[in-house]
């Protein structure tokens, strides 16, 4: 089965940085799209970040010149650079894939467990 496993969160103050990793396993391959939703409590979920298999990069507005989303497919990991982090980033941030031959910039067929990200104002 695929698996994806991020790590990389924590408690960082506003204007700091962080990187988030997912590591995927599994039927993940360079085909793959990947991408970065995020779920603040009591909102709905919102795509981040996304990358296609070649590398083609789309952005939420909210988080457009401050961060930027990742691969490095020969060893099928995904990353998040996150700078200039604002308390409205603080949410459970989740990786995601999407199978070959969908649309590539909302990847939501697989989802990891999520790790929170908390920024302090």
């Amino acid at each position: 089965q695929v698996q994806l496993v991020e790590s990389g969160g924590g408690l960082v103050q506003t204007g700091g940085s962080l990187r988030l990793s997912c590591a995927a396993s599994g039927s993940i391959f360079s085909t793959n799209a990947m991408g970065w939703y995020r779920q603040a409590p009591g909102k709905q979920r919102e795509l981040v970040a996304a990358i296609s298999s070649r590398g083609s990069t789309k952005y939420a507005d909210s988080v457009k010149g401050r961060f930027t989303i990742s691969r490095d497919n020969a060893n099928n990991t995904v990353y998040l650079q996150m700078n200039s982090l604002k308390p409205e980033d603080t949410a459970v941030y989740y990786c995601t894939a999407e199978r070959p031959g969908s649309r590539w910039d909302k990847p939501d067929d697989y989802w990891g467990q999520g790790t929170q990200v908390t920024v302090s104002s």
